[in-house]
């Protein structure tokens, strides 16, 4: 099975040869440290940015406290995201 996977075979064919869920199969790869979990994109095919990194990143470079970045956080991603824009703008 590891084998099989380090070839390319993917964990639902896996799966359905040998009768397990693709979970067990999943599990099965992890403890043999081999499996390799799938990355998240959004939409637009770019990398997924949590909105706490958003939100610490801009506290950092406004110099605010631990609790403005938490409050930082309850704001929607989007508006995070281009005051993010709006500051790495401004430093170059």
């Amino acid at each position: 099975m590891v084998a099989d996977y380090a070839n390319g075979v993917t964990v639902e064919s896996l799966a359905e040869q040998l009768g397990k869920s693709v979970r067990s199969i999943v599990a099965k790869l992890s403890r043999e440290k081999v499996y390799v979990a799938k990355t998240y994109v959004t939409k637009n095919g770019e990398a997924v940015v949590r909105k706490n990194a958003h939100a610490d990143y801009i506290a950092e470079q406004l110099g605010l406290s631990e609790a403005d970045a938490d409050s930082l956080t309850k704001a929607n991603k989007t508006a995070l995201a281009k005051i993010v824009d709006f500051i790495k703008a401004e430093k170059t």
